[in-house]
């Protein structure tokens, strides 16, 4: 089972997901929290002088060089999703359950749901200002699942015992 978490920046797509594994686990599941962005993520690290921690993340550098340059520029679309499918083949020796808790786009959806069709599709909503300037808010991937129906489940994140429960619910009904 794959589970994939929407939602905007700082929406509380990662605090939910740590929820939803706890969950899982506590019912006897194997599971794996898996970014889309990993290997992205270890480019800005390796070659770009990031530090790793998420508070110092250069978003700018992720959005230029993800979606600008290797998903534009290079016409690779579908890069960081195959990279990521990849690793679930790999793990799927040792996990039963993935979490990806940054889905920011319909090809990215599509293309997990195309490969693992019983995939559960979860957006987050949160109604707070995030830090984001102008043109980070702006960008495709903040925008991009804006008008997009599809989601198995909606959740609007009010506060962090709702999000909980939210995890809870969702892992009993998909027993």
């Amino acid at each position: 089972m794959i589970y994939l978490v929407s939602g905007k920046a700082r929406s509380g797509k990662d605090t939910f997901a740590n929820y939803l594994k706890k969950d899982l686990e506590d019912e006897g599941k194997k599971v794996c929290i898996i970014h889309i962005a990993n290997s992205l993520k270890d480019m800005c690290f390796h070659y770009f002088d990031w530090d790793g921690k998420e508070e110092d993340k250069p978003r700018e550098l992720l959005q230029t060089l993800g979606t600008d340059i290797i998903r534009v520029k290079l016409g690779k679309e579908k890069f960081f999703i195959n990279r990521c499918l990849e690793d679930i083949e790999i793990l799927n020796n040792f996990y039963d359950t993935f979490i990806i808790p940054d889905v920011r786009l319909p090809l990215e959806i599509e293309s997990i749901k195309e490969a693992y069709p019983d995939s559960i599709v979860i957006h987050i909503e949160r109604d707070i200002p995030n830090n984001l300037n102008d043109n980070e808010k702006k960008h495709i991937t903040e925008t991009a699942l804006d008008n997009y129906n599809d989601f198995d489940i909606k959740i609007k994140n009010t506060t962090l015992e709702a999000l909980e429960n939210n995890a809870r619910v969702i892992v009993k009904e998909n027993r």
